[in-house]
């Protein structure tokens, strides 16, 4: 034991940057406590969502700035429905991206369970809720077994979810069955969460109101728990900028859905998906054992983290989202097919989750980087699409944002690393 017991003080190198809590810089600096935290975070690579941002609104005033059709409310409404599919398994691939690994099944496993539930309900009469309890349980068995090969057998998970990404698809072929499509009757349940919009003007005003104040919730609590620990918090002045903030973005969001049908029920349930992982990311145990694992492997094992378990829920989740993701993907085109899962999915949900900031070397992400990159993916087709340009150049843009989204990342790692922050 070191002189001075458990509770002496570290000594630091004379030459070692102290690290500093951001919110004590704020608190104590006002708006230049802001400005040196900006450059702080800006000299160590912590770039955050920063970078995602500034390419969101450079392409919305690019493709907004060529055809006004663009920024319309019936095109960013549409918009905002038409990502909800991806966004849901690009959350999935955020989680196993936050461990440094990767998922490449989560396409087939989309398509599957997509299938499970249309031959279940349409071929079959099954209860539609049956159905989709089947599904998504699916889903949850996919992760299971993949992850139980992972963990357990030691088989890279690169590998795994690549044979799994061919033989779910097979499977997917096997239920179709010789149709190879199966129509959905627009009436299920799952046509219904994505198709159901709400009209009233108050429904986008009242979950605007809502979102801000639980946000504003949660930050007086944390700010009100942190001081009486004795530890730096957010300043009064910090929470109420912040929440302003948050309020001007959500209340352009309800005006802008009111100005076309209103809210789509499939985004309120991608946002409550995003709100409430994004809670067990960030506030509990759990959370914090897998940006742990993400991190450092054998420091979490030696922390005592159940490692095998946190590699297997992950999975879990991972393809129950893919699951979710399916479904809502299948409600969009009314049908579950042989093409289901297909196509250029797999990329565009991992490339959602890395351009909206996930780090592809675990430890650092958020559900928020699926939303913010399915924005980015969609509005670039969706542009791209009202321009008439062909898939061939889409593909290729789409290519060059996804590699300039790793090219930042892996900046930013490497500037973390010389600050001694990675």
């Amino acid at each position: 034991m070191p002189k001075g017991g458990v509770n002496a003080p570290v000594p630091v190198a004379a030459d070692a940057t102290p690290v500093v809590d951001p919110r004590l810089i704020v608190r104590e600096g006002g708006v230049k406590g802001y400005l040196g935290e900006f450059k702080r975070r800006l000299g160590s690579g912590e770039l955050g969502s920063l970078p995602v941002v500034l390419a969101l609104i450079i392409i919305w005033a690019v493709f907004g700035s060529l055809n006004s059709t663009f920024l319309s409310a019936q095109n960013l409404s549409n918009l905002s429905q038409q990502i909800v599919g991806t966004g849901m398994i690009a959350i999935g691939v955020v989680f196993v991206l936050l461990l440094g690994e990767i998922d490449l099944s989560v396409g087939s496993v989309s398509g599957l369970c997509a299938a499970i539930f249309a031959v279940m309900n349409v071929t079959h009469g099954v209860n539609e809720w049956v159905a989709l309890v089947s599904a998504l349980v699916g889903g949850a068995l996919v992760g299971l077994i993949q992850g139980l090969f992972f963990a357990k057998v030691g088989v890279p998970a690169f590998v795994v979810t690549l044979a799994g990404n061919l033989a779910w698809n097979g499977l997917m072929l096997q239920i179709l069955g010789s149709s190879g499509t199966v129509n959905l009757s627009g009436k299920d349940i799952v046509s219904r969460l994505y198709t159901t919009i709400y009209s009233q003007t108050i429904a986008a005003y009242l979950v605007a109101a809502v979102g801000v104040l639980m946000f504003l919730t949660a930050n007086l609590l944390d700010a009100r728990r942190r001081r009486a620990a004795g530890v730096p918090y957010r300043p009064p002045a910090d929470i109420a900028l912040r929440t302003v903030v948050l309020a001007v973005i959500a209340f352009v969001v309800a005006y802008t859905l009111n100005q076309y049908k209103g809210l789509p029920l499939a985004l309120l349930i991608f946002l409550i998906f995003i709100v409430v992982l994004d809670f067990v990311l960030r506030r509990t145990t759990y959370g914090r054992q897998i940006f742990a694992l993400g991190g450092n492997i054998e420091g979490a094992r030696r922390a005592g983290i159940n490692v095998s378990w946190i590699r297997i829920s992950v999975f879990m989740i991972c393809s129950t989202m893919a699951a979710v993701g399916g479904l809502f993907l299948a409600a969009q085109i009314q049908s579950a097919s042989q093409t289901s899962g297909g196509g250029n999915l797999l990329m565009n949900c991992i490339a959602a989750a890395v351009i909206g900031g996930t780090s592809l070397f675990g430890g650092r992400g958020s559900t928020w980087s699926a939303l913010l990159g399915a924005l980015v993916i969609g509005s670039i087709q969706s542009g791209m699409n009202i321009m008439g340009v062909s898939n061939a150049i889409q593909f290729m843009i789409t290519g060059a944002v996804l590699l300039a989204a790793v090219v930042v990342d892996s900046l930013s790692r490497r500037t973390q690393k010389a600050a001694g922050r990675a």
